[in-house]
């Protein structure tokens, strides 16, 4: 997606006397804007290299502290970040398709997991069939970049360049960030998320509704982005403030929620029943419960005398959503980011579901970390360079303990 708007607009020529060469032997001005996309993408990713080599360099730590500690426990380290737990169930869905039936087993129906990464993994292993998982890993991979790169342009934007690798290094220096190198669907979510949230700021509004749709098709939440697109769309056309295309606006409200409703819709049609969607949920008991469940589980962890230090983690890391999203709301953030990361926040937190995967569910609500990032962007160097190093070392110590110690899910 272009970045923004070129400054090198073609000029006039100085005589405006009509041309005497036949029109069949002209040259074809209109295409001449084509030799500029490529460059203005060029020109983009030199604005955004220094967030995206930074980004690298801290996911490449993560990656090796992980690795070296794998080996050294005799783990498998490909089996581990590109076929366990749900890479596994991705693959299969992208080998044998959805299940036909709801079934009564608690936690076996693979029609929880929403299409668009496992089609996609279908479509890769095309090309690249062995080995078993690997098409998974590159495409998270790629798209974390992708995700790092929109991160960027969402922080540029609101607060200035420095801000926005400051932005692009907390995302890849979160406590569970190990998962954006795994087989999972958090890169290409959040990648979709992050153009799509720059895409309603720089009023793209059909980009967005389309990304929308795409993040919908993705994971669940894709409905907490879909209400952040339409909101922010339908409020533009009653203010009048949709820009010259009014149209635009109004397609892109429609199109955000439309990746979602159409996997919903689908279950229900493939189970024979209009709640099929939420029938399979409730057997992997994600059932929103206004957030009881949450507060029972965070009760007892903090009142256990030693606590799995991974569900500790889980729990300090949805309190500091909290407290971030309520600096978030003080900073006046942009009305589709609150709408983004509020709704997140209440699914995520709302769910009566399994508990130690909820820090992995936040990951794409990068809009939290934006009083963080500005507050460094501000700071002097030394301080914001220590505070970075310090998140990625960490981060690259929990990730280890996330899939190493922990033993379970991330």
């Amino acid at each position: 997606m272009p970045y923004g708007p070129t400054s090198e607009t073609p000029t006039a020529p100085a005589s405006t006397a009509p041309s005497r060469v036949p029109a069949s032997r002209r040259p074809r001005t209109a295409a001449r804007p084509c030799p500029r996309l490529p460059a203005r993408a060029a020109r983009a990713l030199r604005h955004a290299s220094p967030a995206l080599l930074a980004y690298a360099a801290v996911r490449v730590l993560g990656a090796l502290v992980f690795a070296v500690w794998a080996r050294r426990e005799r783990r498998d380290v490909w089996h581990l970040l590109a076929e366990s737990w749900d890479c596994d169930w991705y693959l299969k869905i992208a080998d044998n398709g959805y299940a036909h039936t709801l079934g009564t087993q608690i936690d076996a129906n693979n029609l929880a997991f929403f299409p668009l990464y496992p089609l996609l993994v279908r479509a890769g292993e095309v090309l690249a069939p062995e080995p078993r998982g690997a098409v998974g890993l590159a495409l998270s991979v790629g798209c974390s970049f992708l995700a790092a790169w929109g991160i960027f342009a969402v922080g540029d934007h609101l607060y200035g360049r420095r801000a926005g690798v400051v932005l692009a290094i907390l995302w890849g220096s979160l406590p569970v960030a190990l998962v954006q190198w795994m087989g999972y669907t958090e890169s290409l979510f959040t990648a979709l998320t992050a153009w799509a949230l720059y895409a309603v700021l720089t009023g793209r509004w059909v980009w967005a509704g389309a990304l929308s749709a795409l993040a919908g098709l993705t994971r669940p939440t894709g409905v907490a982005l879909a209400a952040a697109v339409s909101l922010t769309a339908l409020l533009a056309l009653r203010r009048g403030t949709a820009g010259r295309f009014p149209l635009r606006a109004l397609l892109g409200a429609l199109l955000a929620p439309s990746g979602w409703l159409a996997y919903v819709g689908w279950v229900g049609l493939r189970l024979g029943r209009w709640d099929g969607y939420f029938a399979v949920q409730k057997l992997w008991h994600n059932e929103w419960d206004g957030g009881v469940g949450t507060l029972r589980t965070m009760y007892g962890l903090l009142a256990a005398q030693r606590p799995q230090l991974f569900l500790t983690l889980v729990t300090a890391t949805l309190l500091a959503a909290l407290a971030l999203f309520a600096l978030s709301l003080g900073d006046r953030q942009p009305l589709p980011l609150l709408v983004f990361s509020g709704l997140l926040l209440a699914i995520v937190l709302g769910s009566k579901g399994v508990y130690f995967p909820r820090a992995r569910f936040l990951m794409p609500g990068f809009p939290l970390l934006l009083p963080l990032a500005a507050a460094l962007a501000r700071a002097r160097t030394h301080v914001t360079v220590t505070v970075l190093v310090a998140a990625a070392v960490t981060s690259a110590a929990f990730g280890g303990h996330m899939l190493l110690a922990w033993l379970g899910p991330p």
